[in-house]
Formats: C-alpha cells, structure tokens, sequence
C-alpha cells in the first residue's frame, strides 16, 4: 500500500524518483507525485497527479521548466486513498506552508484532527482532506535549524503508524527518513543514498540495503547515512545484500507480471526445495527454524497466523500440522488477533505467515504472540523483512519477488514449506522414516507437477473464456480442497471482479445452493482421493439446480466425465500436495477470466500488494 521513494546524490533525481515509483506500482495506488529541489534558487517544486506514474511523467514533462537545474535530492510518492479521494490535491508529497519542507507518507495518523486544529489555531492552512499533511506544517513547527532534530519532535507528538521522507530547501542533499510500522529501507550505493517503501524500488541502483526498525530515523546524505532512534541515541543496523536480478521485477515477455509469476512456480518451489529435503531419514532439514528436535517434540499446540492467501495457506498448514504431526492446529486471522486476548500456554508455537513479511496485522500478531511467551515462527518471501526480523527464527519461502497483486507463486511456496515443517516436526514423534521418506519423495515432485499443469494452460484458457462473462461463481470442495475452493474463488473476484464464493462442499445445501441457476457456474476441484464420491454427489446437486460445473480433476479419472459440464486435467499425486496443482490451474483459469473482461490484472481495483495499515 503506496510507495515512498526518496534520493539524494549527483546522478538526475527526477528519473530515479520516477523509475523508483514505476518499481512499486505493483503495490497499488491512485495517485502520484514528486518534489524536487532546484539549487540555483533554493527553491522545491511539487508535481502531483490522480492518475499512474505515467501521467506523473507527462505532467512532469510539462510542469518542469527546462532550463531548471534539479539536483541532489527529490522524494517521490504512490498514495493509495485512505483520507480523502484520488485527486491531485490530496497526492503526496505535501509541502510545508512555508513550502520549504516537503514529506511524502505512508501509514494513518490516528490524532491528526487533534493535531490539525492545533495547527489551524496557529494559523496554518491545509490544502488537502489527508491525515498525512498534519506532518508537514508540524515539521515546520518545530524546525529550529536541524531538520533531523524537527522530524524527531515532530513524530513524538503523532498517533498511529508511518513511514516517511522529509526533504527541505535549508538543506539541500539531505533526506531524512522515518518508521513504525510501515516498512522503510535504505539503499547504500558510493555516493548516493536511496531510500524507499521497498527494495524493488533499489535494487537496480543497488543491492546493498539497510531495513530501518520501527523508531528509527535516518539522515542521509550522498553516500553518508546516520541512524538514530525517536530518542536520539545513534544505532547501527546491518546492511542485507538482496540477491534479486532486475530481470525478476521485469514482465520478461509476458503481457502480465502474474502470468510470469504463475509460470515461474516450477522454479519457485523447486528453490525452496533445494538442500532441505532428507531422503535417508525422511525428514526435511530447515535451520532457519532454530529448533531442536526435543523443542519441537515439547510442542503442544500450533497457532497459524494470517490474512488474506496467506490465511488460506494457514488453513493447509492446519491440516498439514495436525495428520502428519500428530499436533493441535488453530488457524488464526491475524486482524482478530491481538484484540481477541489469545489463549497461548507454554511451550506453544506461532507461525506468521505473510509474503511481505510487513503485513501490519500479522506483524501485531507476532507481538503479541512473543509477549505472552510463544516461540515464533516466520514464513516470509522479503529477506530482511519485519517479521522476518521481530520473529527471529522461520523460514523464507526464497520465491523471488512477486510484484503483481494477486498473490500465486508466494502462496504455493507458503504450502511447500508449511509441508517441509510439518514433515519435520512429525518426525520428532510417531512420523515413521518409511512415511517420511515417501512424503519426501513426493515434495521433490512438486516442481514437476506445477510444470505439468502450466503445459494445459490452452485448455484452461478456452474453458475461462466460455463462462468469461458469468456475474457470479462458487468455488467448493472438502478436506484439502476447501482451502484451495477458497483460494481459487479469492483469485477470481481479486482479478476479474466477478462475484465467487469459496464454500466447503458439504456447506452448499445450508444455503449457498439457494443461488444456483444456468447462469451460475461451480467449480469444484476434485482430485482422485478418498472423499471424491461425496464430492460427486455435491456435483450432482449443482447440476440439478442447471449450474454448470467445472470440475478439477485427477488425469484418466474418467468417474468425474459424466458430472460435470468442463474438466480441468491435473496430475496424479499425493493427497497433501494436491492443493499445489488445484490452485495453479484457478490462478490460470482466474486469470484468462480476467483478460476475456478486459481488467487491469496486475494491478486490481482498489487493492494493495502489501497491506501495512489495519
């Protein structure tokens, strides 16, 4: 959600600031804007649009005088709308009244009105509906000189969460950059500094980042960078070396940055399967987890935490934890989490699950899971990341970075892994090797089973496109299936904006069958295991009602012919690496239904790549 993009140094600011931004269009946004300075004459200049980037570049293209110089430090922003609407008054970055100190924001101010009528009584104006310029005219306020010191003061007397960039003309090659709890990260380059919301906005200039920590401030100049808490005392955080190509952020030929991502599962799963898998002793070996056999073997319960995919990943874990571990599972919505008061006794353990690894309300679940003494796991995608941080010890799903919205490749990643733990903690009890080792041997398949349902992509294509213009689908299934009806169904109204349910199977007659008709469709995913005859019959029952059914299903199962209207073929494999195969052939179908309405795919209406606010 929006996107900061901050630099100071000598090369041309205005298209660092605009490339930076194009980096993190992926995370959703309305608006745009940028503020450069001009050193001939001390002055900063305020370009703002309600469209994309693209329209930034031409307003800048307009707006920016040819003959002016700017040089040495800008910040550039991506708003998506909490306070006030998408329009060009209300885009970042804010200026000061004075219009000497400019900020860009992300996060909410909690007591901004406070804070604006405080300000009003002083006799500042404001010019947007935002919480975010409350900041700007404070830093006014209290700059007396040193523009760190008046950032500091100023975020003293704020409520709620931020990440910042402050630039200001009494200090030309400086930014000074903030957080608590939205993510900020530092790009360390010779004789320039980057700072951004993300490293995909870095990581062509350099891979040599420093996360901030909430509390942080930092004051960058060229290359020298200085960090200090909200107190004042310097602190020394480590440079991370990201290890992505610039190749990886790119479309590389595909008309969309999920088709790419979907396709790049195979790769993806077989990277997170590399060194982990143990044959001999079927078992999986994961150090990440810091974990010893007899921690894991004391573990009497599992919390799974997360929203959105990652919570329907979660729901897999649950099953995953509890057959082949022999361990009580809770999956847990991570928003609800912190404010329910959880029941967590000793010696239980805590998995956050987030692809970011900033999810705001996974990222207050692990709070308040290591306050009340939980050993906490992480399962991220962003080395480097909040979680990945505050939790200490997990896994990283090593998936590359996943810039479109809709979550794919992150998601059957998060599922591999949750089967890698799960293998390694039944191991610790009455998961016998024998079993292990065939679990084992099933996991290495999982690349080939992605890659085989990427070679059915055509006929996936064709069946999209014939119920392309349905209002409404329902997504069903039972056991594994469920999680994955759920997932499949998410995908499709994130994308295609079209109307679908996930439901278990058996929950369709308790009301949900009260909308079926011929202008329905259902898509059941239904592998050749054992609950497959009860499955049929809810087939059965949604043909009665004239939906037709689309059914993802077992190759040579011929059973399922006769009950369904369309067949998705995925491979034969294991019952807990089904929903792998399931849910990448809903991503492609999701997809194709997408492109057939003409959506913006990538980037969906009204939603974020990563959701760093509650």
């Amino acid at each position: 959600m929006c996107g900061i993009v901050g630099y100071t140094g000598n090369a041309d600011v205005g298209s660092i600031l605009v490339s930076g931004l194009r980096r993190l269009e992926y995370r959703g946004y309305d608006s745009a804007g940028v503020a450069l300075f001009a050193p001939e004459d001390a002055e900063l200049t305020v370009v703002k649009t309600s469209g994309k980037i693209a329209d930034l570049s031409a307003s800048m293209q307009e707006e920016l005088p040819a003959t002016k110089h700017f040089s040495s430090m800008g910040i550039g922003h991506t708003r998506w709308a909490t306070h006030g609407a998408p329009t060009e008054a209300n885009a970042h970055p804010h200026w000061s009244q004075n219009h000497e100190i400019a900020v860009v924001h992300n996060g909410i101010i909690e007591n901004y009105a406070e804070i604006k009528a405080h300000l009003v009584a002083k006799g500042y104006t404001f010019s947007s509906e935002t919480d975010s310029e409350v900041i700007a005219h404070l830093v006014e306020q209290c700059y007396q000189g040193d523009l760190r010191a008046a950032v500091t003061t100023a975020l003293d007397r704020l409520t709620g969460t931020y990440g910042i960039a402050v630039i200001s003309v009494k200090h030309p090659g400086t930014v000074v950059a903030a957080r608590k709890g939205s993510p900020i990260v530092v790009g360390l380059h010779d004789d320039e500094t980057i700072i951004a919301s993300d490293v995909s906005a870095i990581v062509s200039r350099t891979k040599q980042v420093v996360f901030l920590d909430d509390g942080d401030i930092v004051t960058a100049t060229g290359g020298d960078v200085e960090i200090t808490t909200t107190s004042s005392t310097p602190v020394t955080r480590e440079a991370t070396l990201i290890d992505w190509d610039t190749d990886e952020i790119e479309k590389g030929g595909f008309d969309h940055f999920m088709l790419k991502e979907i396709h790049e599962q195979p790769a993806a799963l077989a990277t997170g399967l590399r060194g982990r898998l143990d044959e001999t002793d079927g078992t999986v070996r994961l150090g990440g987890l810091r974990l010893t056999p007899q921690d894991m073997a004391r573990i009497p319960r599992i919390i799974l935490a997360a929203c959105g995919t990652s919570y329907y990943a979660g729901m897999v874990g649950k099953y995953y934890f509890e057959d082949f571990a022999g361990i009580p599972a809770d999956i847990q919505q991570a928003a609800e989490f912190r404010y329910r008061n959880p029941i967590i006794e000793p010696d239980s353990c805590m998995i956050a699950i987030s692809q970011s690894g900033e999810t705001a309300d996974t990222l207050a679940a692990v709070r308040e899971g290591l306050m009340k003494g939980a050993t906490v796991l992480g399962i991220c995608n962003v080395v480097g990341s909040t979680i990945a941080r505050e939790a200490g010890r997990g896994v990283y799903l090593h998936a590359g970075p996943e810039i479109g919205v809709a979550s794919t490749k992150a998601f059957t990643a998060q599922i591999t892994v949750m089967a890698e733990m799960a293998i390694m903690f039944g191991r610790t009890r009455r998961l016998s090797a024998a079993v292990g080792r065939d679990m084992v041997r099933e996991l290495a398949r999982v690349p080939e089973i992605a890659a085989a349902v990427l070679e059915r992509e055509a006929e996936i294509k064709v069946i999209a496109e014939k119920y392309a213009q349905a209002n409404d689908a329902f997504f069903i299934g039972r056991g594994y299936m469920f999680p994955a009806a759920l997932e499949g169904a998410l995908k499709l109204k994130e994308i295609s904006y079209m109307h679908a349910e996930g439901y278990h199977a058996a929950e369709l007659k308790h009301g949900p069958i009260a909308l079926l008709d011929e202008k329905v469709p259902v898509i059941v995913p239904v592998p050749d295991l054992p609950d497959k005859v009860k499955t049929i019959g809810n087939m059965q029952e949604c043909r009665a009602r004239k939906s037709p059914v689309i059914a993802i299903a077992t190759e040579g199962d011929s059973d399922i012919d006769a009950h369904c209207d369309d067949i998705i073929r995925i491979p034969r494999c294991h019952e807990f690496v089904a929903p792998i195969p399931v849910v990448i052939a809903e991503q492609l179908f999701a997809y194709y239904v997408a492109k057939a309405r003409g959506c913006e795919i990538d980037q969906p209406r009204n939603l974020a790549k990563s959701v760093t606010v509650e």
